[in-house]
């Protein structure tokens, strides 16, 4: 699928001009940190910015098309799954890019699943840190002090 080579190539690149064509602008994207997705094509760019600052040697190491049902409606969407490997904090992840394409070729839905689990705490704890920094999300709130401190 065209679309899914133009995103490979865009992040390889980190091209976010061609990342903001690519998506749709009500995409969904599923991370393996946050129960909730992101939604709309501001928030998914500017989690984009994130994660290449935090990704480093960021490799796609294959490629695989299908469909797939959506979380959205449950109808079958082009789908393709991009394999790649990186390191985060020193940590390295063994992870899959899920796309789901809309009647444009756009990507409408994308989800995010990542091993082992070390790597996944590293990477919940480096994307929050680089959402708050970007002002994409507010700082958490401090844990309360223990009682009879």
């Amino acid at each position: 699928m065209e679309t899914a080579e133009r995103f490979r190539a865009a992040v390889e690149k980190r091209d976010f001009s061609v990342l903001d064509e690519l998506f749709a602008d009500d995409i969904r994207f599923y991370s393996p940190v946050k129960f909730t997705p992101f939604e709309g094509k501001p928030m998914v760019l500017g989690l984009f910015g994130v994660l290449l600052r935090i990704f480093d040697d960021l490799r796609y190491i294959g490629h695989f098309e299908g469909v797939a049902e959506t979380s959205a409606d449950g109808s079958e969407a082009p789908s393709v799954i991009l394999p790649f490997r990186a390191t985060v904090d020193g940590k390295q992840i063994h992870a899959i890019d899920m796309l789901q394409f809309d009647e444009t070729g756009r990507v409408k839905e994308f989800t995010v699943m990542v091993r082992p689990q070390s790597a996944v705490h590293a990477l919940g704890q480096a994307v929050l840190a680089g959402l708050v920094a970007d002002g994409l999300v507010p700082a958490p709130a401090p844990a309360p002090a223990p009682e009879g401190s």
